[in-house]
């Protein structure tokens, strides 16, 4: 009898991936104040900001076997010029695999990208109350570095936003501006990195599978 197959890739997000990753992100929006967003978006509209978002910054997602379990990306944090070097991390994973380890390896791998991009620092923003968003954060190196009071209404409810940092590089004079992720994916560094990384999720695929 063949065994069923139990691998976990992690690779850069792809438009046929696009129904997939919405449906990780759909319970959020329903269901939860972790993201700001009333209504679910159209397959088109989340086309879009796939494709929008892929152009300069990664865009990951974790699978097992054939299937999207949880995804990660960076985007702009600000738009003047100036906070160029500092984007804002997002990541959603699917509820059966929370606490599995697939948050802190997507993340330790978007981490290591924008690092080879040229990117210092990266914000977090976590809508409060929520301890196991918050722990996560600072077990993957942020720090706390302040609140937006009553910030968003959803769920019948005012909300705060706790802001997080890390810093990515060390920081230096005449920095290059941060090189999109495209011109980086197929070189010898965004591969290693690609590669180390879907080889630990799979070293906790039984956490993950059970």
């Amino acid at each position: 009898m063949k065994q069923m197959e139990n691998k976990f890739t992690i690779r850069l997000i792809e438009k046929a991936d696009c129904l997939q990753a919405l449906e990780v992100y759909k319970p959020y929006v329903l269901s939860t104040a972790i993201t700001f967003e009333y209504e679910v978006p159209d397959a088109q509209e989340f086309s879009n900001r796939i494709e929008s978002i892929s152009k300069e910054y990664p865009w990951l997602v974790c699978l097992h076997n054939d299937t999207i379990i949880g995804y990660a990306y960076a985007t702009k944090h600000r738009y003047r010029t100036a906070y160029q070097w500092s984007p804002e991390s997002t990541i959603y994973i699917s509820e059966a695999v929370h606490r599995k380890g697939i948050a802190r390896i997507l993340y330790e791998t978007l981490f290591s990208i924008l690092r080879l991009q040229g990117y210092y620092n990266v914000y977090a923003g976590v809508v409060v109350p929520n301890e196991k968003s918050e722990g996560f954060h600072r077990a993957s190196g942020f720090e706390e570095i302040g609140v937006f009071k009553k910030v968003g209404f959803k769920l019948g409810e005012w909300h705060d936003v706790r802001w997080f940092q890390l810093h990515l590089a060390e920081h230096t004079y005449n920095p290059n501006p941060p090189t999109p992720v495209f011109q980086i994916k197929d070189t010898n560094e965004f591969n290693t990195i690609m590669e180390r990384s879907t080889a630990a999720l799979n070293l906790i695929g039984t956490k993950v599978s059970s």
